[in-house]
């Protein structure tokens, strides 16, 4: 873990409980839990060291789960694997392990664990027999898969340049919500604060029933001729998701497909995760519900005669008041979130 937080988030999750389950060759004192912690202050994150044992560590963390009711569960790589056996929660699997036997067989002989654990053992040893028990947990992922709700319950997160492992197309077969990120195996705090906090707060407010203010992005304005992102639109973006709800919008060509995977490619290139299923392709803006639009200054203004592009409140970028994304963050500052 970097241990180098730009900022916390006081008000995500407060006063609910989040559930860690930690990967291969680690334990509850991984880095990972104090950077949750210190990233939402207000919630309370628990875990425990998962005996080495795989049934022994699938029956201890469902026993766990049914203690502690958490509103949300976390599992990295090995804890992914398991996390997703614990139905009945709200989860989030970040680059999950669900090959184990495959993986694990990299790693033969002695092995040390990454982190203290409470009963003090240092090393274990991984033989062909461990390896083969975790092949067989493996086997009973995905039981659960096909119920509604479950598939609802369940997101994956998987980095772009995982040299570990490499699940996505596996995970998708079985749930609708797999979202790529850019990096790598590890759970960074660049990852989380960017990627996993994101999709915390989706979940937080699925759970609360809150509902932000929408904002509408025209794509033009995140993007300059060449295709590349816009000055200070990435800081403006996350500054705007932690208060409203956010959607990129784009014109949707009739006679051109390709346009609109090109669109598409580009959101997930430049936005990641925080912009999942946020891109709505439209060419009759005067039906979109929300109350902000973020347009482009040199798009043409309706005259008095003609239905009004967008009935909430549009916002010129490039204009003479909002020459820049700097400030539209100052307009959005002021606001607070109204």
């Amino acid at each position: 873990m970097e241990n180098q937080f730009v900022k916390q988030y006081p008000e995500l999750m407060r006063g609910k409980k989040l559930m860690y389950v930690h990967g291969f060759g680690s334990s509850a004192q991984s880095g990972t839990v104090q950077m949750l912690r210190t990233l939402m202050p207000n919630a309370t994150v628990v875990a425990r060291d998962i005996p080495l044992h795989p049934e022994e560590g699938l029956q201890m963390l469902k026993a766990m789960a049914a203690e502690e009711q958490p509103d949300l569960i976390i599992g990295t790589s090995m804890g992914g694997m398991y996390t997703e056996m614990l139905t009945g929660f709200d989860r989030i699997l970040v680059n999950p392990a669900f090959e184990m036997g495959d993986t694990m067989s990299k790693f033969t002989g002695k092995q040390v664990f990454q982190n203290p654990r409470e009963d003090g053992v240092q090393e274990f040893i991984v033989t062909k027999g461990l390896i083969k028990e975790y092949q067989e947990m493996t086997t009973h992922n995905f039981e659960h898969a096909a119920g509604t709700e479950e598939r609802t319950r369940v997101i994956g997160l998987f980095g772009d340049n995982d040299p570990v492992v490499h699940t996505y197309d596996l995970f998708r077969e079985h749930y609708p919500t797999a979202i790529g990120f850019h990096g790598e195996h590890r759970l960074t705090d660049k990852v989380a604060m960017h990627y996993l906090i994101p999709v915390i707060r989706y979940i937080d407010d699925r759970q609360e029933g809150r509902e932000r203010p929408v904002v509408y992005v025209d794509i033009e304005t995140l993007r300059d001729s060449y295709g590349n992102a816009t000055a200070s639109m990435h800081k403006a973006y996350e500054m705007l998701i932690e208060h409203y709800n956010v959607y990129v919008l784009a014109p949707s060509p009739s006679n051109n497909p390709q346009q609109m995977l090109n669109d598409t490619q580009w959101v997930e290139q430049f936005l990641s995760a925080p912009a999942w299923g946020r891109i709505v392709f439209t060419n009759q803006r005067q039906m979109l519900y929300g109350d902000y639009l973020i347009t482009p200054a040199a798009q043409p203004k309706p005259t008095l005669q003609e239905q009004p592009e967008f009935m909430g409140t549009q916002i010129e970028w490039g204009s003479d008041e909002f020459k820049t994304w700097e400030e539209i963050i100052v307009f959005f500052d002021r606001l607070g979130g109204q």
